[in-house]
């Protein structure tokens, strides 16, 4: 109970010695402001964009695989001239894996172009045209059909010239209609809608995933790029046999694409963690800079302080005494000090997180960014901390000042 009351009685006493002083409390929360604005705005943007990223990538699937040329984290230049001299990957060699591979759910081919699209008076300039086959609502996660349907194996197989549009495409082209039966043109080439996908949204905010048509890929071959490079999109029976189906991916396809024994793979086979790994790196690089920046605004922020409360308490060195000599405890004045700094750094915390809020807002609009509940709470609790730290040395020093000097002084 006691405890309480020097705890109460010292949070008035500092609250008031505060309030006695509003410019120099002002001027002191400055350095702390700026380095709470800053790791504000540093774990606003790490964390959106980091919930932006593992949104997006989700969509990817984590028990998909990629295979391409090109990997999709080359580490030097040498290794991506080396992928560019390696073989296209074919549709006759994705056609053989297809048929060989026994530990996977589905397996298809992907090869895109842009092209401009239009239907009566509409159009875009340009749409992302992707070629594929009946498989790619299975190994594309994130791809289901909203209206109408997907492709077919008879029309992947060379029927009529078909298309799914995805949702931004269907919508630029379609506003009172329904886009199903209706022949667009894809550059100079006309294919009848049979689906439309559901809203995929976008990677990062950047890049969109629904301003997109799809079509089959030997219409893709045809009208768009006669012998591209595919990239296989393999999905495993099995999320628990991961390590086994990659294994059984590799061999098929060093034997399918002739690779001599011992020689190294021409083909990569990326994975969705490949990306979250380096994005990991890349984050704590950023954060790590961001937390340098940082401490050395709050380090500045702090000797402020403590040479302020250095000269608070040489000012108040015959209050110090008085309450001495009355009774207070060393403990009491302490704190009393202790809480006049954290009082003032918390000031300059709410201050920042003011200043943040609306600048959090204005970044939101070119990349993701949200001021999370528990980045508000991290930016009070270093305000607190910082405070003190900094009002440690003050403090211990007007409570173990002696009650007989201190009314010395004048």
């Amino acid at each position: 109970m006691h405890i309480v009351t020097e705890l109460s009685e010292g949070l008035s006493i500092s609250w008031g010695a505060i309030l006695s002083n509003k410019m120099r409390a002002a001027l002191t929360t400055l350095g702390i402001v700026i380095g709470i604005v800053t790791v504000t705005l540093m774990g606003t943007a790490i964390e959106g964009l980091n919930r932006a990223f593992l949104k997006s990538i989700s969509a990817m699937g984590s028990d998909v695989f990629y295979v391409d040329r090109f990997a999709w984290m080359n580490h030097t230049h040498a290794e991506w001239m080396r992928s560019r001299k390696r073989q296209n990957i074919t549709l006759q060699q994705i056609r053989a894996l297809e048929s060989q591979m026994k530990l996977a759910m589905a397996v298809a081919p992907f090869a895109n172009a842009g092209a401009p699209v239009k239907y009566k008076n509409r159009s875009s300039r340009f749409v992302d045209v992707i070629g594929t086959t009946e498989k790619f609502v299975l190994t594309s996660s994130s791809t289901s059909v909203a209206d109408g349907r997907f492709l077919t194996p008879d029309e992947v197989e060379g029927g009529r010239p078909v298309c799914v549009l995805g949702s931004q495409t269907a919508t630029n082209l379609f506003v009172l209609e329904s886009p199903l039966g209706k022949t667009i043109r894809l550059g100079p080439y006309a294919f009848d809608v049979v689906g439309v996908l559901e809203k995929q949204g976008s990677f990062l905010g950047q890049f969109s995933l629904d301003n997109q048509v799809i079509i089959p890929v030997k219409q893709f071959a045809s009208c768009f790029w006669r012998d591209p490079s595919f990239t296989i999109q393999v999905k495993a029976a099995d999320p628990n046999q991961m390590d086994e189906a990659k294994e059984e991916l590799r061999g098929l396809l060093r034997k399918i694409r002739h690779v001599p024994p011992g020689a190294p793979d021409d083909f990569a086979i990326n994975q969705q963690e490949m990306l979250i790994a380096t994005f990991n790196r890349i984050a704590g690089t950023i954060a790590g800079v961001g937390l340098f920046i940082t401490g050395l605004s709050l380090f500045v922020g702090g000797i402020g302080i403590m040479n302020i409360m250095f000269v608070s308490v040489a000012e108040r060195t015959r209050e110090i005494g008085i309450r001495k000599a009355i009774g207070a405890k060393r403990r009491a004045i302490l704190l009393q000090f202790l809480m006049e700094a954290a009082g003032i750094c918390l000031l300059g915390g709410c201050i920042g997180l003011a200043i943040a809020y609306p600048v959090t807002l204005l970044m939101n609009r070119y990349l993701p960014a949200t001021m999370s509940l528990m980045v508000v709470s991290i930016a009070l609790l270093v305000s607190i901390v910082t405070g003190v730290a900094s009002g440690f040395f003050p403090a211990w020093r007007a409570a173990r000042m002696d009650p007989v000097d201190a009314l010395r002084s004048e």
